[in-house]
Parts: C-alpha cells; structure tokens; sequence
C-alpha cells in the first residue's frame, strides 16, 4: 500500500510540473515593459510594471500564451526621453516582440519612432499626448487612457463652471505632457468665452523656487490655476503658494495623482484638483486583478495600475486572436477586438486611441483623492 501511495503521488507531482516542462521547451514571447521604475516619476511605472508581471506569472502558471511562455523584459527609463531611446533601443536588440509603455509622453515619443523602424507595437496605459496619435506618425502606438485633450477640456469646463472661475492662469512644465495638457486647457477657455486665460507660463522642472511665476500669478488677478504636468513641480508650487497666501483653486492632469503629491506637498495638497482616469471599480475583471494584488502585494496598487492592466490584457488578446505577434496581424487584431480588461470592455480606433474610456475630476480631501461628483 505505501509503495502504490508512493507511486501515485510520484505520477501526481510529475502531472503538476509537466506544463512547466513543456513550456520550458518552447521559445517564449517576449514582451517588454519601460517605464519609470526609478525616480521621481517611479509611482507611475512602477504599477505598470507589477501588473505585467503578476497577470504574466499567472498566465505562465496555466500553460502560457498559445503554448508558449511569455517573458517580461523589464527596463527602466526614468521618464526622460534620452533614457528611453536607449531602453527602445535595448528593447529591440533584446528581442521584444511587443511593448507595454512607456509611462510618460515624452519618453513615449522619444521611443516610438525605434519601435516603427522596427515593427513592434507599444501600448502605453499613462502616455496621453494627442499627438502621439494625431497624423500617423506612430500607427504602432496605442493607449488605454484618453488623451490631453479631453483631459483640457474637463479641467477648463471644472473651473468655469464648478469653480466660477473667471481669471484663469495656466502653468505648465514645458514637456509634451504638461504642455500638452495646458494647451487644451487654454484652447477649452478661449473657445468657451466664459473666463479668461489672464497668465499662460512654462516653469523649469526641476527648480527649487517657483516666487517669480506665483507672484505673476498673483500679479494676473487669477482666481484659478491650470497646472500642466507632474506632481514634483506642482507639489512645490501649492506649497509656495500656500506660503505667499494665494488661496485659489489649483487643478492640474493625472500626473498629479498617486501618492507621490501627497507625500511631497503633505498638507499643502489637501483641497488640490486633478483630472484622472474615471473610476472603474465597478468593472468584475478589476476587481479581480486587484483583489488578486492586494493578495500577493498586501497594499492597494498605485497610479495607472488599472490602465497598465489592461494594456497588458489587450496585448494577450491581441497575441492570441492573431496566432503570434506578427505586426500586421497584431494591428488588425488589437483594432478589431473588443476585449474585456480592467478599465471596462475596449477596442481601440483607427488612432490607436481606446474606445470606452475617460476622466473625472478628484479632489484631495483627507490626505486622499476623492472623486468630485
């Protein structure tokens, strides 16, 4: 009887690791994952990068993609374009065979002209410059986010109508991203005619003091400001303003949201406005993707981890429905496949911009964003 147990238990281990064995025979599919993972800017890739590599250590887990395992090739940009030309570089000599990235516009425009040359589809979940899908430049760019200017658009209606606003200053960083943002803002007001763009300045990211542009802020009889780019520079502009007792209404983009304004600006967060992407808690597949994190990282996940998942969630599909990773069919795939992913049911447009998603505004209240209904 122990022998038979003993042998049975023998048959049972080796049906347990005969997938591993298989798909350990096979060449895997290689995909790659850039973004921030270092830096300022890391609380926005970071969560991207988890996301890939949980939902890829699942599937691997079940027998892989079309038979085959699937490897993360995981490289880190920083955000900063020159870095990101050298990962897409990397990235392509390496052998990835799709990309899930990059986080940042700028690094995403930096990158996507390698991929091109090289016939390798990228799929950002945080990248929202329109012009990255504006002109065809990069047909092998796609998003699960909406672009800058819807986010613009929202922030402009918010403070005129919400906020009854009518003297708007509009900051930005100078970069893709943050530029971009400010010009639909500033685009959104004029076009509107309800309140008018009394300040329109960059700001160098970076610096330490920011008086010069808050006392023209202050000098412009603003009751508003529009911020376009990331938390570090506007942590230190709230925190400034709140020292020289301009006590107006500050709202700017997603790259404002996560835990890094909150850290960095403490207190002088609270009562900020930020345009980010609309709640999808409600959709089943998300709250099993995040169900499935807080299991294994004990913590809620952070900025664009939704939007990271489901980039890696379109991308699968995609792989799967074309038989391989084949560009064309990858491209007819991911334009004719409507997928069911953590940011709701998606397909993506002739642009590459997904069909189904938005923004909402939040605002922090408590040391935390809260969505304002």
């Amino acid at each position: 009887m122990t022998n038979r147990i003993k042998r049975w238990s023998s048959i049972a281990f080796a049906a347990l690791l005969l997938p591993s064995l298989v798909l350990a025979e096979k060449p895997p599919i290689v995909i790659g994952v850039a973004g921030s993972h270092s830096g300022d800017l890391a609380p926005y890739g970071i969560p991207t990068k988890e996301a890939a590599e949980m939902l890829t250590a699942d599937l691997n887990a079940k027998g892989g993609l079309l038979g085959r395992p699937v490897k993360l090739l995981v490289l880190d940009d920083q955000c900063k374009p020159e870095i990101a030309a050298n990962v897409a570089t990397a990235m392509v000599s390496q052998g990835a065979q799709a990309v899930i990235g990059h986080i940042c516009s700028g690094a995403t425009k930096a990158a996507l002209g390698i991929y091109k040359e090289a016939k390798i589809i990228a799929i950002s979940p945080s990248a929202t410059n329109p012009a990255l899908t504006m002109g065809g430049d990069y047909p092998n760019f796609y998003r699960t986010i909406a672009p800058d200017d819807k986010q613009g658009q929202m922030a402009a209606a918010f403070v005129t109508a919400k906020l009854a606003a009518n003297q708007v200053a509009i900051l930005h960083d100078k970069g893709d991203y943050g530029k971009g943002f400010a010009d639909a803002a500033r685009m959104a007001l004029e076009k509107d005619g309800k309140a008018k763009v009394v300040l329109f300045d960059g700001i160098t990211p970076g610096a330490m003091d920011y008086s010069a542009v808050i006392q023209k802020v202050r000098h412009a009889g603003a009751d508003a400001v529009i911020y376009g780019g990331y938390h570090p520079e506007a942590s230190k502009l709230v925190a400034q303003m709140k020292k020289k007792r301009i006590d107006i209404p500050f709202i700017g983009p997603d790259g404002l949201m996560g835990s890094g304004l909150l850290t960095i600006a403490g207190a002088n967060a609270e009562g900020v406005y930020a345009t980010g992407p609309m709640d999808v808690a409600r959709y089943p597949l998300n709250q099993q993707v995040r169900a499935a994190y807080q299991k294994k990282f004990g913590r809620e996940p952070g900025m664009f981890f939704d939007q990271g998942a489901a980039a890696w969630q379109t991308l699968v599909a995609a792989i799967q429905k074309a038989g391989g990773t084949d560009y064309a069919e990858l491209e007819r795939a991911l334009k004719g496949n409507l997928v069911e992913t953590s940011v709701g049911k998606i397909k993506f447009d002739a642009k590459g911009d997904a069909e189904g998603v938005g923004f909402a505004v939040y605002q922090v209240r408590g040391g935390k964003f809260v969505e304002v209904k």
